[in-house]
């Protein structure tokens, strides 16, 4: 069983930058990948990045490469996403996912935080 806990989010101004964390406890043989995702009102969970905890191999969504980056920490406890030159559009609630492999569907991913807020005002 894996715990996922995001914390980071708030509210910005387009431009600015925020950095979400994502802290993992428990353990389980299946979660070999974590991810981002993200949300909002009416719409699908969007794919945003995911790595693989292994290798460290990264991928990323259109709309953010350039902008975001995905990491862990060497104790891979701790998942980030440093998000630059925030857009409103990117605004949603924002959720880490831990799962077999980093792949796009959310639905592939076992194990998920309680998400956090991230608005971008214009």
């Amino acid at each position: 069983q894996v715990q996922l806990v995001e914390s980071g989010g708030g509210l910005v101004q387009a431009g600015d930058s925020l950095r979400l964390s994502c802290a993992a406890s428990g353990r389980s043989v299946s979660a070999r990948a974590m991810a981002w995702f993200r949300q909002v009102p009416g719409k699908e969970r969007e794919f945003v990045a995911a790595i693989s905890w292994i290798g460290g191999s990264t991928y990323y969504t259109d709309s953010v490469k350039g902008r975001f980056t995905i990491s862990r920490d060497n104790a891979k406890t701790t998942l980030y996403l440093q998000m630059n030159s925030l857009k409103p559009e990117d605004t949603a609630v924002y959720y880490c996912a831990a799962g077999r492999d980093p792949i796009r569907d959310p639905g592939k991913y076992v194990y998920w935080g309680q998400g956090t807020q991230v608005t971008v005002s214009s």
